[in-house]
């Protein structure tokens, strides 16, 4: 009849259409057209072999209702506007009042009626539907049989209970197949979404480590040649033909050094891409949702090593999203503090607060059972870092990372910029 479940509730024709008839409904349908169509056969046949008065008439009232349902089966408009499928119910109505003042055996037609006034009208009104079509059975009955009996009523009201009970059972059930479906589409959905972010923190992690090895290696060895070679130049007399020769290794490695900064830059995350480890500390804190964060930084600024930069700026990152997720804190604040033989992150919020001795070690069911803290304190220590923790619940929390600033990599630092 339509492309929505025979029985399923009234839907739009966009969502309709969107979907193909199940198994279930393709024989739900089948079956009330081979009712339908059995009833007026049944009526017909025993009009003619009775050799009724009205056979005539009767044998016209079946072909006229099944040429009512046929069109009304036919025509899209049916399923697709109310309005429509209360108008063909009220020409089906006509016909089947017809067929039953002619003949008792009309009687019957009303039980497929029932799920039709049941499926195409709002709930309220199909069983209002229901109970008129029931009561002009009843009277159809006793019109045609002149004795009241129990049955008369029992059989049309029983009838109408029984498809009333089934279409309210079959629509709940397909509420609930919805939901299930609905489940279903959403969890692909968010496995599609949690596999992007994977592969992109996995894309992300792989930059970062990259960038710390070719920085660690590769920049601060080149570093170090530099330092050698402007040493033994210096050592050299003037006029000595090795001169020539350093100073030419000098700038190949001076050389691959810029280019190895090169590559240390492109792989730097995006947050450190366009300024420094202060500026997107800054940065983050302004786009902080939930808490107001201020930021501020104390101490003369110096350029750290790329891993510093990436591990402050993780940590602050990783910090704020527990702050915001777990804290309900009101206030927070990060500070940033460069002293001379080491750098300082301090997050501190004035939110609930917690017990940070399983939380920090990643305890399960700690501070929300996630690995924020031990994952920052990894990080903290894998540059030979200091990370701790203070905390009780009602009093906030506080985070602090202290890394030593190494010294070859400051002197590397200043010997690259005397050059």
């Amino acid at each position: 009849m339509t492309s929505a479940p025979l029985l399923a509730p009234p839907r739009p024709a966009s969502s309709a259409a969107a979907r193909a008839l199940t198994p279930v409904s393709v024989v739900l349908r089948l079956c009330l057209h081979a009712l339908l169509g059995g009833l007026l056969a049944l009526a017909a046949g025993r009009a003619v072999a009775d050799s009724a008065p009205h056979a005539g008439w009767v044998l016209a009232a079946c072909a006229l209702l099944a040429a009512v349902y046929a069109a009304g089966v036919r025509a899209p408009a049916v399923h697709r506007s109310p309005r429509a499928g209360a108008l063909w119910l009220a020409g089906l109505g006509a016909a089947w009042t017809g067929l039953l003042v002619l003949s008792p055996d009309g009687l019957w037609i009303a039980f497929p009626l029932y799920f039709l006034e049941l499926h195409l009208l709002r709930l309220r009104w199909g069983v209002t539907a229901v109970a008129l079509t029931a009561c002009a059975a009843i009277g159809g009955f006793l019109a045609h049989s002149g004795a009241v009996t129990p049955g008369a009523f029992l059989g049309p009201l029983l009838g109408g209970a029984v498809a009333v009970a089934t279409v309210l059972g079959y629509q709940a059930l397909y509420r609930e197949s919805e939901r299930r479906r609905q489940l279903i589409e959403e969890l692909i959905t968010t496995r599609a979404e949690l596999a992007a972010a994977e592969r992109s923190a996995g894309i992300m992690a792989e930059r970062e480590r990259l960038a710390r090895e070719i920085h660690d290696t590769l920049a601060q060895g080149l570093s170090s040649i530099q330092l050698l070679l402007r040493a033994a130049e210096r050592a050299l007399p003037e006029g000595d033909p090795a001169r020539p020769h350093i100073a030419r290794a000098r700038e190949a490695a001076q050389d691959n050094l810029a280019e190895a900064r090169r590559f240390v830059r492109a792989l730097t995350p995006p947050d450190l891409e366009h300024g420094s480890l202060a500026a997107a500390l800054e940065r983050l804190c302004s786009g902080v949702p939930g808490p107001r964060v201020r930021f501020s930084l104390s101490g003369r600024p110096r350029v750290l090593p790329t891993p510093y930069e990436v591990a402050l700026l993780r940590i602050a990152q990783s910090a704020l999203a527990n702050v915001v997720r777990h804290a309900r804190a009101g206030r927070a604040e990060i500070t940033l503090t460069f002293m001379d033989a080491s750098v300082t992150l301090d997050i501190v919020d004035d939110g609930d607060g917690f017990d940070p001795g399983p939380a920090a070690t990643g305890a399960s069911g700690a501070a929300g059972g996630g690995f924020g803290l031990p994952a920052m304190r990894s990080r903290a220590e894998s540059l030979g870092g200091l990370f701790t923790v203070e905390s009780d619940p009602g009093q906030g929390t506080a985070v602090a990372v202290t890394l030593p600033l190494p010294l070859e990599p400051l002197a590397a630092h200043t010997s690259e910029a005397a050059l």
